[in-house]
């Protein structure tokens, strides 16, 4: 199994790891299969992403792939960050093991839970 250079910095230099106290936004997945946790915290000001935050209990590819998606989402609006894909996670990390692909969907999925829960937040109560 070859790692990018790309997935290898992000694995031993994650970005954005930790916790957001009172998040806006937050979003929890995990896979079954192979025991990926990832848990994902956002900071919202004017529906701009503002800052994004990590927790990944995983392999090397879990924590890249949530690395870079924070970094791909900070600074952008909600509606340009549920534009996310796990395509555009592997192409950011020039790529990954076709059998770590699941890692990118994770990300993908805890990104846009943690979107849905700020956007429900928003809701008025009835």
């Amino acid at each position: 199994m070859q790692y990018s250079e790309k997935v290898m910095e992000h694995f031993m230099n994650p970005r954005n790891v930790g916790v957001i106290e009172n998040p806006d936004g937050y979003g929890k997945v995990g896979n079954p299969a192979c025991g990926d946790i990832m848990e994902i915290f956002l900071k919202v000001d004017n529906d701009v992403i503002t800052d994004a935050k990590f927790r990944t209990f995983g392999c090397a590819s879990a924590i890249a792939s949530s690395s870079i998606s924070t970094e791909l989402v900070k600074g952008k609006s909600i509606r340009d960050a549920l534009q996310l894909t796990n395509k555009k996670v592997v192409e950011e990390l020039g790529g990954l093991p076709a059998v770590k692909m699941h890692c990118s969907v994770l990300a993908e999925e805890a990104i846009k839970l943690a979107i849905e829960n700020y956007l429900s937040k928003k809701q008025p109560q009835s």
